[in-house]
């Protein structure tokens, strides 16, 4: 079994897949050869099936469903070069709405802190659209301060984008910048260095818990709220999309049915 995963693990890297797909889909091949037990090179439609109803008949989410579907998909096909199609339906994927934090809400979860380096790293999140990833690799060298823009590398899907730094932290962030070299982390760590996704992750669920909010937001709420406060003060959707680095505008229209103007205006006949 774990040459097998080696192997696919080899074969991801190579494929430039990110840190995080390569050890989602090594985690997803390792539950499933757990359940297949022996004989993972054998190619078996009907054993695939069982392990995804299985998965289902356990309440898992249908994108983690389907991640594992792809896992296998990925291991049979590019690491084992198996001609076979496992032509298996995917699960639906559920519709939820993303959780967004009204402007005052975020005020509140940036207030909540007295960190001055959490408070700008937060700020920048919200105000720039940023994934938790993206905001812990920013470096020096990626910040236009002059033009207000964000330049992301290889963001999600390795896709570079651009993005606005709002004018508000423009002086925070200058003086962070300003005795650091190109190549500095923005937001480091305090051994030096690049600062976790955990780390940041945490900052932000210890700021929301002192805020005393009680949606069940995350660090990625800050970036939902970003697109649907712009969405509110009448940006395009597609100018949304280009700053969010979405490749389909499907994937930013979700954000038209939270901030939908005419169904609040819509009262109860209550």
């Amino acid at each position: 079994m774990q040459k097998f995963l080696r192997k696919t693990q080899e074969e991801l890297i190579l494929r430039n897949y990110s840190r995080k797909t390569v050890e989602s889909y090594v985690s997803c091949l390792k539950r499933y050869f757990a359940f297949k037990r022996n004989h993972y090179q054998l190619l078996q439609i009907s054993n695939i099936r069982k392990f995804l109803l299985k998965m289902q008949t356990k309440d898992y989410a249908p994108q983690t469903v389907n991640l594992h579907l792809n896992a296998i998909k990925f291991f049979y096909k590019n690491v084992l070069k198996n001609p076979v199609k496992i032509d298996l339906k995917f699960a639906k994927r559920s519709h939820r709405l993303p959780v967004v934090l009204s402007k005052n809400e975020v005020n509140k979860i940036i207030n909540a802190l007295t960190n001055s380096k959490h408070k700008l790293m937060l700020s920048l999140a919200y105000g720039s659209g940023l994934r938790v990833s993206e905001v812990v690799s920013l470096k020096v060298k990626d910040i236009d301060l002059k033009e207000l823009i964000i330049h992301i590398k290889s963001g999600k899907g390795k896709k570079d984008r651009i993005t606005v730094v709002p004018k508000k932290i423009q002086k925070d962030l200058q003086k962070r910048i300003s005795e650091k070299n190109n190549e500095e982390y923005v937001f480091e760590s305090e051994r030096g260095g690049k600062l976790t996704t955990h780390t940041a992750q945490k900052v932000f669920s210890n700021a929301l818990k002192n805020s005393g909010i009680k949606k069940s937001a995350t660090f990625h709420s800050l970036r939902h709220s970003f697109a649907t406060h712009l969405l509110e003060n009448g940006v395009d959707v597609r100018y949304v999309q280009e700053l969010l680095g979405h490749k389909s505008i499907q994937t930013t229209q979700v954000y038209t049915k939270v901030t939908n103007p005419k169904l609040k205006n819509i009262k109860s006949p209550l």
